[in-house]
C-alpha cells in the first residue's frame, strides 16, 4: 500500500520568500501550504450514526413489508450468525456506502456533516478503492466495530477501512495551514530553481 507524506495530493502554495540577507552560502525559503483539514472521530461518528438512521429507514420502509409479505422470518441473531433478513441488510448497507461514496464521495450523512472521501493516490476514487474500502473494509469493520476506533488514534485519523484503500476523509470547506522553511547552499552568481540570481 503506498504511503504519502501529505494527505492532499494538490496543496495550494501561498507563496516563497527568499532571505537576500541571509549568508552568502544560504538561502531561506519560506512557504506556506493548505490543506482540507481531516475530519476527526466524532465528525465521523455522526455522520455514520445519520447514515444508520437512512438504513434503517429504508429497512423499515421497503425490506420489512416485502419479507413479511413473503412470510420471511426477521429476527436478530447472535453475534456473527446470519439470517436472509440480516444478509440481506448487510447487501443494502454496502451498496448504500459504495455507489453513494463512488458517484458522490459522500453519503447522506456525510453530506450533512460537510466531508467527504479522497483518495491518497488517485484524483478521483476508482472501482478497486471503493471495493476495498466500502466493501472488504467495511464488511469486517462491520462485524467487529473496533476498527471504526482506529479513528481516534492513527495520525491521519483514518479507520481500518480507509487504511486498506489509502484514502482519507476531509472536510469539504475547512482548511489548515502550515508553513515550510527550507535551507539551500548555494555559491553567489548561482542561478536558483526559480529563476532568482544571488
Amino acid at each position: 500500500m503506498s504511503e504519502q507524506s501529505e494527505f492532499e495530493t494538490n496543496p495550494v502554495v501561498e507563496g516563497a520568500q527568499l532571505n537576500e540577507f541571509a549568508p552568502e552560502k544560504e538561502i531561506k525559503i519560506e512557504s506556506i501550504e493548505y490543506h482540507q483539514k481531516l475530519a476527526g472521530f466524532w465528525t465521523r461518528f455522526w455522520a455514520y450514526s445519520i447514515d444508520i438512521i437512512v438504513l434503517y429507514a429504508i429497512s423499515g420502509i421497503f425490506i420489512k413489508p416485502i419479507f413479511r409479505a413473503f412470510d420471511l422470518p426477521i429476527e436478530n441473531p447472535s453475534f456473527l450468525f446470519f439470517t436472509t433478513y440480516k444478509a440481506t441488510i448487510l447487501i443494502v448497507l454496502l451498496l448504500y456506502f459504495s455507489l453513494m461514496t463512488k458517484y458522490l464521495q459522500q453519503t447522506v450523512g456525510k453530506i450533512i456533516m460537510g466531508i467527504k472521501v479522497v483518495s491518497s493516490v488517485d484524483s478521483q476514487l476508482t472501482w478497486n478503492t471503493i471495493i476495498f474500502r466500502e466493501m472488504i473494509g467495511r464488511f469486517i469493520s462491520k462485524l467487529l466495530v473496533i476498527p471504526y476506533l482506529l479513528v481516534a488514534f492513527t495520525p491521519k485519523k483514518e479507520a481500518l477501512h480507509d487504511i486498506f484503500a489509502d484514502t482519507y476523509v476531509v472536510h469539504e470547506d475547512a482548511y489548515e495551514k502550515k508553513k515550510h522553511l527550507r535551507y539551500l547552499t548555494k555559491n553567489r552568481g548561482e542561478q536558483l530553481h526559480d529563476g532568482s540570481v544571488i
